[in-house]
């Protein structure tokens, strides 16, 4: 068996117990026994980091140690860890030895002959280490949530009506917006799917509302902005042009004429929003928040 000395982080040992091309594994010690970590090779430059540790603390430096071991003497490029998401003990740990969450691997594993999801943790070799500031706000980064932002504009006429987009893949008719990219601000996303949906962008005059949406039809939660598109002739429609393939056809319509023709959602909130023009509606799923 190769010669490895002992890898030491105060009163923690790690003591080489099995070292060949697939397989290196240490004893862990903390005054006494308490556990074992391996590395499995899986891929070329790419090892499985699996442990056994009587508590947490122990377990995050072990790991810490055996990582270093594997990108230094080892000449591993990527380290992974998977754990059951439910064990939020084990994510702990992940997470504070340096390693992100990169996603979840639905029905991957079977536990006890129930299929269960696997929970995926990365750690590059080239990645700040967690001691580090820019290191540690990666990984908070990468275990907190990301709610999406969704960003419409709502542009009127000048008899009171609202424009309204005919969408290919929903029947409702929607307002012109859509999706925040990620590094965009809100107001520069509702100006670009403008512009791509139906040419132009018009000036956004100020926010009309913020509106919580809840899970919907398999979409996560949400936050959604609602800009002011401002007030315009009826002849503006003549001079959009839709793009044919997500925006079918626009129109103007009544706030009284919307049930039936918008989702739910809409139907609740434009009426609202257009005969208040000059406030700021604060919404929870379309309906104020009055507490």
């Amino acid at each position: 068996m190769t010669a490895v000395p002992p890898l030491t982080d105060g009163d923690l040992t790690l003591r080489l117990l099995r070292h060949d091309p697939k397989v290196i594994a240490f004893d862990v010690e903390n005054g006494a026994p308490v556990g074992t970590v391996e590395v499995r090779r899986t891929t070329p430059g790419v090892g499985l980091v699996v442990w056994a540790v009587e508590n947490s603390d122990a377990a995050q430096r072990a790991l810490r140690l055996v990582s270093e071991y594997a990108f230094g003497e080892l000449g591993l490029e990527r380290l992974q860890v998977e754990v059951d998401p439910e064990l939020h003990s084990s994510a702990r740990v992940a997470v504070r030895s340096g390693f992100r969450r990169e996603g979840v691997l639905r029905g991957a594993a079977v536990v006890e002959g129930e299929r269960r999801d696997v929970a995926v943790y990365g750690m590059r070799v080239d990645d700040p280490r967690p001691d580090t500031v820019t290191g540690w706000t990666a990984l908070m980064d990468s275990t907190l949530p990301k709610k999406r932002v969704i960003a419409h504009v709502v542009v009127r006429d000048t008899g009171g009506r609202v424009l309204l987009c005919q969408v290919s893949y929903k029947k409702d008719l929607e307002l012109p917006g859509g999706v925040v990219e990620p590094d965009e601000d809100p107001a520069t996303g509702a100006s670009r799917e403008m512009e791509e949906e139906l040419g132009t962008a018009l000036p956004l005059l100020g926010v009309l509302a913020i509106d919580w949406l809840p899970r919907w039809e398999g979409w996560g939660d949400a936050v959604e902005i609602l800009y002011d598109g401002g007030v315009h002739d009826p002849s503006l429609i003549d001079r959009l042009q839709p793009d044919g393939f997500e925006i079918r056809g626009i129109s103007w319509h009544a706030p009284e004429k919307l049930a039936g023709l918008v989702s739910p959602l809409n139907a609740r909130r434009l009426p609202m929003l257009l005969d208040a023009p000059d406030q700021l509606h604060n919404l929870r799923n379309g309906s104020p928040i009055t507490s």
